[in-house]
């Protein structure tokens, strides 16, 4: 459970956030949930940057699910080449878009059991998914860089993302779960560095406690 100290101070940093990221959102590139579930799975150990370079020539061969499903991994190869793991991602993505096929007749679902149950989709994914496409907000999608600020800010003492989301959701109003998700990635991305976080140019630093952070630009 979140600590006394994080509840007292959750406020100020939900309204500096909203100050600084009002319109917070994915910087992955989607015209669709399909899309953005693809793009979101394909995310996975590499940069939002590398995937909008290619999902684009992507979705021009393979614009929908049945097509997608239609498809050999093999075929997706040379394509996802770049971005790390991509035989794997191939079939993930190929797989996925079968189910959606068969189970769902080449429509996202719009549940957490229904998304997580489908290939290469965790709750992060799913948590994405659902706030972004539909407005639905199930969770708050954890990644490197939402667990590195929350952890900096004293908003949680875990480690796994399970146990960061539960702080999380329990400190954050539900309206804001999907906003707030997306604020944190870009605070991490370019404000809240891994290596040398920028805490001159903070808007949270003297709200921050600075948990873990040795080396300060």
């Amino acid at each position: 459970m979140p600590t006394e100290d994080a509840r007292r101070r959750i406020g100020a940093i939900l309204e500096r956030l909203r100050e600084a990221y009002p319109n917070a959102t994915t910087e992955l590139r989607w015209s669709n949930p399909f899309e953005l579930l693809i793009v979101t799975v394909l995310s996975a150990q590499t940069t939002d940057k590398k995937v909008n370079e290619v999902s684009p020539e992507l979705f021009r061969r393979y614009p929908t699910a049945e097509a997608l499903a239609q498809a050999n991994p093999e075929e997706l190869e040379p394509l996802l080449r770049p971005l790390g793991y991509y035989r794997q991602k191939a079939r993930t993505i190929v797989n996925l878009a079968r189910q959606l096929v068969e189970r769902h007749g080449g429509e996202v679902p719009r549940s957490m059991e229904a998304l997580t149950a489908l290939p290469g989709v965790g709750r992060k994914t799913a948590a994405i998914v659902l706030g972004t496409a539909f407005g639905i907000r199930e969770g708050i999608a954890v990644d490197t860089h939402v667990s590195r600020v929350a952890q900096r800010l004293g908003l949680t003492s875990h480690k796994t993302p399970d146990k960061i989301e539960q702080d999380l959701m329990a400190l954050v109003p539900r309206e804001d779960w999907t906003w707030f998700g997306h604020a944190l990635v870009l605070h991490g991305r370019y404000v809240c560095l891994a290596r040398r976080p920028r805490c001159s140019q903070c808007v949270l630093a003297d709200l921050c406690p600075r948990i873990g952070v040795t080396v300060a630009a």
